[in-house]
């Protein structure tokens, strides 16, 4: 009987990634793409990877679907037929899905044993550095340059989207997200909602370095609660050539950046810690990463400049 639950999930999460790729409606297929990420962070919360559950509800249904919605309303309408792949396409892409459904599954059904894990590894230093999440352990020590990698990336992403701006137009501020019809209840949430989640947002980033959470949700969370200001037109996005707003947007990387070439003086490494202030350091780290991952996620769905500075 404690399978029914699991397997209930399993069909919804099927049945939502199947109608969002069989849809027609590029809105609707956005909307199915969030509802699978929401089923899928209950999927992990379900294999009580909660840190993971997280980002997924944040990333894959949250900031992601935003951003998908952001560009299906910017994009010119086409004939549903002028945009039909090829059936060559349909079938490749059918094998290539096929493929790797086939490994993972063989990967479940038939687990090595005794099965491939660094736990212990990870676990048998966490109390050096005074943090009790192995998760954070991981991302902020032992895999630090992959975190600092996709951090940067972001950047290069949000530099990506700022360079589709209009010449007229550079260091202006994007086009309004304000919903097309206003909504007193949309303004009454935007002005009641936004403490409670900023409160929310850094308390994740702070119980980040000992229980689940973390930058990445934290930092989700604060955009969103921007973005809702945004949306309900108490606030209009602000133009790209400010000073304030760009030293934001690199905040984290450079923090990031100058605790790692510290480590050479410090730890005699890069991106290493000293164990007595290795906490301290990777909660400053996580503070500053997680208000340019903020900024960045709201730039990013706000999109390129569409207004001449002022």
């Amino acid at each position: 009987m404690t399978l029914l639950p699991d397997l209930a999930l399993v069909l919804l999460i099927l049945t939502a990634a199947v109608w969002t790729v069989a849809v027609r409606d590029r809105r609707d297929a956005v909307i199915g793409f969030i509802v699978v990420g929401l089923l899928l962070s209950l999927a992990w919360v379900r294999l009580n990877a909660v840190d993971v559950a997280l980002t997924e509800a944040a990333i894959g249904g949250g900031a992601t679907g935003l951003l998908l919605l952001r560009a299906c309303a910017r994009l010119v309408p086409r004939p549903a037929e002028s945009v039909l792949p090829h059936p060559a396409m349909w079938i490749l892409t059918g094998l290539l899905c096929s493929v790797i459904a086939a490994g993972l599954a063989a990967i479940v059904v038939m687990p090595v044993e005794p099965p491939a894990t660094l736990a212990p590894e990870a676990a048998a230093n966490m109390g050096e550095l005074g943090l009790g999440n192995p998760v954070t352990v991981v991302l902020l020590a032992y895999r630090a340059l992959d975190t600092l990698l996709e951090k940067v990336v972001l950047v290069l992403a949000l530099i990506g989207v700022w360079t589709l701006t209009p010449e007229q137009f550079w260091g202006g501020a994007p086009a309004s997200l304000r919903a097309q019809q206003s909504s007193g209840a949309l303004r009454l949430l935007a002005q009641v909602l936004p403490p409670v989640g900023v409160v929310i947002g850094v308390y994740l980033v702070w119980n980040g370095a000992d229980h689940p959470g973390g930058t990445f949700q934290g930092g989700t969370v604060l955009a969103a609660m921007w973005l809702l200001v945004m949306m309900a037109d108490l606030r209009e996005p602000p133009e790209i050539r400010l000073h304030t707003l760009r030293l934001l947007v690199i905040l984290g990387p450079v923090v990031f950046l100058v605790a790692g070439f510290a480590g050479f003086w410090i730890a005699n490494g890069f991106l290493s810690y000293p164990p007595a202030f290795a906490k301290p350091i990777i909660v400053i780290v996580e503070a500053a990463l997680a208000l340019s991952i903020a900024v960045i996620l709201g730039m990013l769905v706000a999109g390129p400049a569409a207004r001449a500075p002022r």
